[in-house]
């Protein structure tokens, strides 16, 4: 079980400035110790936090007062930021979100639920109509899906069809353009792309890509221009370049606050 680490970084902000001003006039250290002690002893939620008020004496050395502040150092060192934690800047439930585009994101085996999850995050942030996911990719239930998703994939329309090239025909028949997006010599910048709307954006595999029945079935390609050796990025960040491009497209297109 995962507690909140907010206590101990509270109780390390707490001790840092009591070490900050050890050696001011020693009432006022008494005073800011005894209140840090107490404070510390009512986080009975993590006792091995609440242990620590013991070593809180009146008559304590600062090297004594040390063994106090560096097991809190420790912890904190151990409780990194979590996306758990970034999602108090989220907007307010009752905020106005940004105009969806009519974009369709069609995800062809990709393996990793952790990748899943991240293409979730970012189809919502930048307002994709809907996710279609394809051959073996998990689904948003699954726990880990879940977890890197932190929500979206209930924002976020999306359905499950086994084979690409049936959700492929099914677009096209509605009038969508596909386009894959693969490090394909010859295919244009996604950023020079004259973007249709509505269109669909098909993602592949992680380690292989898309297979070339699947290339051949779209209407065409695009690419991120890359500049180093690897020449390749994981799906979750090729996804979000490709994401923020289309959505200033979106933005720039005729009749795009209408839509």
């Amino acid at each position: 079980m995962n507690l909140d680490p907010t206590p101990w970084r509270e109780a390390l902000v707490r001790l840092r400035a009591l070490d900050a001003t050890w050696a001011a006039d020693a009432p006022a250290r008494l005073h800011a110790l005894l209140a840090c002690r107490e404070w510390i002893a009512q986080q009975t939620a993590l006792p091995r936090l609440a242990s620590l008020a013991r070593l809180l004496t009146p008559e304590m050395t600062r090297q004594q007062f040390w063994s106090a502040l560096v097991p809190v150092e420790r912890e904190v060192a151990r409780c990194k930021i979590t996306d758990v934690d970034i999602l108090d800047a989220d907007l307010a439930a009752e905020a106005a979100a940004g105009a969806p585009m009519p974009v369709t994101v069609v995800v062809d085996s990709v393996r990793s639920a952790f990748n899943l999850g991240g293409i979730f995050r970012t189809a919502e942030c930048f307002g994709a109509r809907e996710l279609i996911l394809c051959g073996y990719t998990p689904l948003p239930s699954q726990p880990q899906a879940a977890r890197a998703a932190l929500g979206t994939e209930t924002l976020v329309p999306w359905r499950a069809v086994e084979d690409v090239h049936a959700a492929l025909a099914a677009l096209h028949a509605q009038g969508v353009r596909c386009l894959a997006l693969e490090t394909v010599a010859g295919a244009p910048d996604l950023a020079d792309f004259a973007w249709p709307f509505p269109c669909a954006l098909v993602l592949g595999n992680e380690r292989f890509g898309l297979d070339a029945g699947v290339i051949q079935a779209c209407d065409g390609m695009v690419r991120i221009p890359l500049y180093g050796r690897k020449n390749s990025l994981n799906v979750v960040t090729a996804f979000g370049v490709a994401a923020h491009t289309l959505r200033r497209c979106f933005e720039r297109s005729p009749g795009s606050s209408e839509r």
